[in-house]
């Protein structure tokens, strides 16, 4: 299930949970492709809210969608307490030119306020 919000016009944030399959990830980045077509650029905030099982379809795609569109990107919060995840961000923050930043879930509040700063 994905709940989707947004911080200011050219920022949306998404708490995802359940089952994060093919299914599931396609939506989400449909979602965000909706917004680039208003967008030139996006920060993006998306939160494990309780995911309970990933596919290897759902981290794959995951994994390569910020490298396909990293130009329309400006800043990326991943808010996650799984290593792995952070992991694969780790190896995209240093393919893609957007800001990519991981947090661990106790520090949601320092990822909702970096998010929303405004770039200078």
């Amino acid at each position: 299930m994905l709940a989707d919000f947004s911080f200011a016009d050219n920022t949306v944030g998404y708490l995802i949970e359940g089952t994060m399959n093919k299914e599931a990830i396609l939506e989400l980045r449909s979602q965000i492709l909706e917004k680039f077509e208003t967008h030139d650029k996006i920060n993006l905030y998306l939160e494990d809210s309780n995911i309970e099982h990933f596919s290897l379809s759902a981290a794959t795609i995951g994994a390569l969608f910020p490298l396909e569109y990293a130009k329309r990107f400006n800043k990326i919060a991943l808010v996650t307490d799984r290593k792995w995840i952070h992991a694969l961000a780790a190896v995209d923050n240093v393919l893609i030119g957007a800001d990519l930043k991981y947090f661990p879930v106790k520090d949601r509040m320092s990822a909702i306020s970096w998010i929303a700063e405004v770039n200078s």
